[in-house]
């Protein structure tokens, strides 16, 4: 009897395990025929020369606009979180790689373990990106720390970004569009607009916005979602993290539950004139130019959309060009005023939060106050964290900062009749914070450190990354 069943057990065991190795050869062989996504850009020089000549010329932005220098107040904003430490304008998508790496704010990591950011940090900066899930699954993308991506995220934002490069529709010349992030189809699922049912006009828009898109960190493995389930508005996405209990961190300061807005171009350029009357990020960042042999194709230089004023502005307005540079200027300088504003009023009600807890406030008489200052905050960095917002949606940056400065006085008005029933009737003296460094050391910042070990880290974790890349690249 035992005999007899050792011999079935072993048939059946010889035919699941052929079963099994048919299974994994006939994997083996999709995975061998399925295509990779190319991630590096020069590829693509050959067939779309004009293309790619643009593309590096986003390469001539190289100078580096710090602006907590230009703004202090921003220090004390961000206290306890990464942008306190380091934020600089952006620069052109060339050097996407290069900024991510050198801020402060991804530290210095010894290893794939090691380091203060989640491997979604550099979901919107290379195709390599596209190429790691569409490899390995949004799981494993997701899971660790951002300097786990080191070695495997090396090319710059570019074709395989926004283009499906292995279509055959690509092959002939043609732009074939593509949601290259999962998140990014589901975030636009919800709000209505999936992509394959969109006009090709707002198909263009929601490439740019795999990336100039508000969003936040969940789940175990910290993976990208848009906070749009109750609709892409300041005040929709405000209910939807106040529902859901989110933070992005608590404040050193203040100890309010803080937001961090990223950069709702999308968001903002839907709620404007020029989003309302279907006028895209690339009739004014990428037009259709035209070169010496008069072949036309579309500009890759994404820029600023004054330096090609026939090209973009002018296609719709008749105004001067000189006339609308007034007009963006006054806007400029009005969200600029705001801007100010506002911060003067949530700079001052972090700090005498923090006298209204010294002076021994409790939980439950904070709350209230706490949330007006995480309310203003988020408006305040919603209209700041939008690139040019001034252009795309000043009346939307002048609501949200007025509505800012609106939530800040509430919190300061609150913590007064607070710090007068603890007794203090005097007001709270704030710290020297007129520069960057002395608001950094305001709050016990070590900036000496962290520069001396991110300058190891560029000196000798970084070229490791490349020389891996390298090594895997050769593979291709």
């Amino acid at each position: 009897m035992s005999i007899q069943w050792t011999r079935k057990s072993a048939a059946l065991i010889t035919l699941l395990s052929a079963l099994f190795l048919s299974n994994n050869a006939l994997a083996t062989d999709e995975r061998a025929e399925k295509p990779r996504i190319e991630p590096r850009n020069e590829q693509f020089e050959q067939a779309h020369p004009e293309q790619y000549r643009t593309w590096k010329a986003t390469s001539e932005s190289e100078d580096i606009e710090d602006a907590l220098k230009e703004d202090p107040n921003m220090v004390i904003m961000w206290a306890g979180y990464g942008f306190a430490k380091d934020y600089n304008k952006a620069r052109g998508h060339f050097y996407a790689i290069a900024d991510v790496r050198q801020t402060l704010r991804t530290g210095a990591p010894k290893d794939e373990k090691s380091g203060p950011m989640v491997m979604a940090c550099w979901s919107c900066k290379s195709p390599d990106v596209a190429r790691m899930i569409d490899e390995q699954g949004e799981n494993a993308y997701f899971s660790g720390k951002w300097s786990k991506g080191g070695s495997e995220i090396v090319n710059a934002i570019g074709c395989s970004d926004c283009h499906n490069t292995n279509s055959e529709a690509f092959k002939r010349g043609e732009p074939e569009l593509a949601l290259t992030r999962p998140h990014v189809e589901r975030g636009m699922i919800t709000i209505g607009k999936k992509f394959e049912d969109q006009p090709r006009l707002d198909q263009q828009a929601q490439v740019c916005a795999q990336c100039h898109v508000e969003y936040y960190f969940t789940g175990p493995t910290k993976a990208v979602k848009f906070p749009w389930d109750k609709g892409t508005t300041v005040d929709e996405m405000e209910a939807y993290y106040d529902e859901i209990g989110f933070k992005d961190w608590t404040h050193k300061v203040s100890k309010a539950p803080m937001l961090k807005a990223q950069h709702p171009g999308y968001e903002t350029w839907r709620d404007g004139i020029h989003g309302k009357n279907n006028v895209t990020c690339v009739d004014c960042h990428m037009p259709k130019v035209q070169n010496e042999d008069g072949t036309v194709f579309t500009d890759h230089k994404v820029g600023n959309p004054f330096d090609r004023f026939e090209d973009t502005c002018a296609q719709c307005h008749t105004q001067t060009k000189k006339m609308l540079k007034d007009v963006v200027a006054t806007r400029k300088s009005q969200v600029l005023e705001m801007k100010l504003t506002a911060e003067k009023q949530i700079v001052a009600a972090h700090f005498e939060a923090k006298a209204a807890w010294d002076a021994g406030a409790t939980e439950e008489e904070m709350q209230p106050i706490l949330m007006d200052i995480r309310h203003a905050q988020w408006r305040w960095d919603y209209a700041i964290a939008s690139h040019g917002i001034h252009m795309h949606a000043p009346e939307v940056a002048l609501r949200d900062l007025g509505t800012a400065v609106d939530k800040a006085t509430d919190a300061r008005t609150k913590l007064i009749r607070l710090l007068a029933k603890k007794g203090i009737t005097d007001p709270i003296e704030l710290p020297d914070i007129s520069t960057k460094l002395k608001a950094q050391q305001a709050l016990g910042m070590d900036m000496d450190k962290m520069n001396a070990e991110k300058e190891d880290f560029l000196k000798t974790v970084a070229p490791q990354w490349d020389k891996q890349a390298e090594v895997r690249e050769a593979t291709y």
